[in-house]
């Protein structure tokens, strides 16, 4: 099992640099002991002008049969034979990743300390496979598929497949394929995670027993390149042997990364949607901390009613006046109003869509989708999606709902949300409700100055968010309705505020009295007594996602 790397030079930047680059002498040949064999490093040139090291790894035939018992195939696709005949001691494969990993680890970090900086810059690059197992049934395997993962890298790829014998070439091809690699400028590092992982994906088997770990494998060699890859899936797949739980997971880890560097922040930043410690609806911090409004005589029988269920029974009617029976929840949180959509039985379809991948699977446990009936499931689907980026599973929509997203949000933020749910997927009507920020004085332990959760990014008092709705709507071609949510308070409102956008229909701007919990028309209000503590979500205590919204 043979390869190579090459490099080239000058005399002020010498190709010999490679020596450094790998904390491989060029002068010496060197011995490493690995899980299956014996590897090798040595330089058949070494020069200014031209450097090569060369990796050769001699597979010991007995310890891959020792190792291999009882582990199915052993790593080798001709299982039935594979103790007497296999191809693991000549074709690159995942045998020759690990030894990668043991031979040249430091280099594989970027570290050079014997030439600080030497690490970081990019260099010219040429990699020689002679024999790669490019297995692919149904998955277009051979040299097409050495070309999908290489090329989008920035690698330009020779591939021949070789024969199965050149005496006979009626025979036809082997699944091995031989690799010429080049590069005009890339870190050496770079190169070598990238082979790490793309080696076994090529083989399509493993030697060692794919564990829960070895996500975190895949994800710390592709860091950089492989949460922007075409084939991402492919490859999540392939290197994890197949296993469709770890595939899963390594897939929504890899999409919450894209999204984290698409929008320049930390992935804690963004996965924060449910509370490691608190699921039961306990404060998450003091200034989040849930505060009940003064309860006023006959008024304790309203107070059981949580501003969460009144903002799920005003979006519900909302849905029901405009006639929507496809419905999109933006930033869906745990799914709670997903699951008050699927007891209607008016809503044919519902996206439950979540920039947290934690959230995402807390809904589908909350709504036990697994449990469901095949009809009953086949109404709803959960993806993960960043709500300031256009996105075509949007589209198609009767109406879109946006419950307690857009105070998550940087304001700079905002117009990338506006733009690509009213301007791109363009449902025919949009529900946004946000807290209204004059009725925060009414939460007797909410300091003064403070937001209702922590992670609100500003809130809004009413003349704000009409303001901001009548301008969304003006852009975008629709017109807009603006309504209280909850008990009005005479001096300071409600303490949520509703926007209902519909395409190019005028909407009378009057309040559906009866058909929202606790609102009636404007000017009048059933009480102000709001029990926080009944609901885990309501606007205090609701966990949050930045740009997902809370659980509802």
């Amino acid at each position: 099992m043979f390869m190579s790397i090459s490099t080239t030079g000058t005399a002020e930047s010498p190709a010999t640099d490679l020596g450094f680059l790998l904390h491989k002498h060029p002068g010496k040949v060197q011995r490493f002991g690995t899980s299956h064999g014996e590897a090798h490093v040595f330089y058949p040139e070494a020069s200014d002008e031209l450097c090569t090291a060369a990796l050769l790894l001699e597979v010991d035939p007995i310890a891959l049969v020792r190792r291999g018992r009882g582990k199915g195939r052993g790593g080798s696709p001709d299982f039935a034979l594979a103790q007497y005949v296999n191809d693991r001691p000549y074709a690159a494969s995942s045998l020759l990743a690990v030894a990668l990993r043991t031979v040249f680890r430091t280099a594989m970090k970027g570290v050079c300390e014997g030439r600080p900086g030497l690490a970081d810059q990019a260099r010219p690059l040429r990699i020689s496979l002679p024999a790669v197992p490019a297995n692919g049934v149904g998955e277009g395997g051979g040299v097409a598929m050495v070309a999908r993962l290489f090329e989008p890298l920035g690698w330009q790829v020779e591939a021949a497949a070789i024969p199965l014998d050149a005496a006979f070439p009626e025979w036809g091809e082997s699944r091995y394929v031989r690799i010429e690699l080049t590069s005009d400028a890339l870190r050496l590092a770079d190169a070598l995670q990238q082979l790490y992982v793309l080696l076994p994906v090529l083989d399509g088997a493993k030697h060692y027993w794919v564990a829960p770990d070895e996500v975190d494998k895949l994800l710390a060699a592709g860091e950089g390149w492989l949460a922007d890859h075409p084939e991402r899936a492919l490859i999540a797949r392939r290197y994890l042997s197949r296993r469709w739980s770890l595939t899963r997971t390594a897939m929504e880890r890899l999409e919450l990364a894209r999204l984290a560097e698409a929008d320049d922040r930390e992935v804690e930043e963004i996965d924060n949607a449910v509370d490691d410690t608190d699921r039961t609806g306990s404060t998450p911090d003091a200034g989040a901390a849930a505060a009940d409004a003064p309860v006023r005589p006959g008024e304790q029988e309203e107070k059981q009613i949580s501003l969460a269920e009144r903002r799920r029974v005003a979006i519900l009617a909302a849905l029901s006046e405009v006639g929507a029976a496809r419905v999109a929840d933006l930033g869906c949180g745990q799914g709670e109003l997903i699951g008050a959509l699927l007891k209607d039985p008016r809503i044919a379809e519902v996206l439950g869509v979540d920039v947290s991948a934690r959230a995402l699977s807390a809904a589908a446990r909350k709504l036990r989708l697994e449990r469901m009936s095949e009809r009953q499931a086949a109404r709803v689907t959960l993806v993960q999606g960043a709500l300031t980026y256009t996105d075509a599973r949007l589209k198609g929509f009767d109406a879109a709902v946006l419950c307690e997203v857009i105070e998550h949000l940087d304001l700079p933020r905002l117009p990338a949300l506006e733009y690509a749910v009213l301007g791109a997927a363009r449902p025919a009507a949009v529900v946004v409700t946000t807290p209204n920020a004059e009725y925060n004085v009414r939460w007797e332990s909410l300091p003064a100055g403070h937001v209702r959760h922590a992670d609100h990014r500003f809130e809004w008092d009413r003349a704000q968010f009409r303001a901001w709705a009548e301008r969304v709507a003006a852009t975008y071609g629709y017109t807009v309705v603006v309504r209280p949510v909850g008990p009005e308070d005479p001096e300071v409102g409600a303490p949520t505020q509703l926007a209902l956008f519909r395409i190019g229909t005028p909407v009378a701007a009057t309040v559906v009295g009866t058909a929202i919990a606790g609102t009636t028309p404007a000017g009048t209000s059933t009480g102000t007594g709001i029990d926080t503590d009944t609901d885990t979500d309501t606007d205090a205590v609701a966990r949050t996602t930045p740009e997902g919204g809370e659980t509802r």
